[in-house]
């Protein structure tokens, strides 16, 4: 594990610097509402509420919004491996897939539970200089627990050395 996960899980865990995270580095996260409902080294949960700035004109919470959250709940356990590394690691998504099952009203919870597999992508990627690729999974929930979505995010991982250029 990350040895600066436990750092990374205090800034994220914290309501007002999590806040300060998101507007900095996603904004339109902090825009749509978006915000963390669980999170530790196995799992993450982010949680968006239907509301005026996330809605489509068909009364549900507009696909854009949920794939905000769904790469949110994967990206979020693949920054806390890739927090303050040394050498550090770049992260990047390559693919996304999606499939909607039910219309999104309501406060949604998107899972991941993919943090030992973005552990061990992370820790591969320090060791191979091609780097490594991960496909995690995200599931969206309504509040009476069914199923509204599901994506299929691809990330890869690489090691910077000190000729990568910033």
């Amino acid at each position: 594990m990350n040895p600066n996960f436990p750092a990374f899980k205090r800034l994220i865990t914290n309501p007002i610097l999590f806040k300060l995270f998101i507007l900095q580095k996603l904004s339109a996260a902090f825009w749509a509402g978006l915000s963390i409902a669980h999170f530790d080294e196995k799992t993450c949960v982010v949680r968006v509420k239907y509301s005026w700035f996330s809605q489509n004109p068909f009364r549900s919470i507009y696909f854009a919004v949920e794939a905000m959250a769904a790469e949110m709940s994967a990206g979020m356990l693949a920054f806390g491996q890739v927090y303050k590394r040394d050498p550090a690691v770049s992260m990047l998504v390559e693919k996304v897939e999606a499939t909607f099952t039910k219309k999104a009203t309501g406060v949604v919870h998107f899972t991941c539970e993919d943090g030992l597999a973005f552990q061990a992508a992370v820790e591969e990627a320090l060791v191979n200089n091609s780097g490594s690729k991960l496909v995690s999974k995200s599931v969206g929930t309504n509040s009476a627990g069914q199923q509204v979505a599901e994506f299929t995010i691809s990330w890869t991982f690489k090691a910077k050395n000190s000729n990568d250029i910033l």
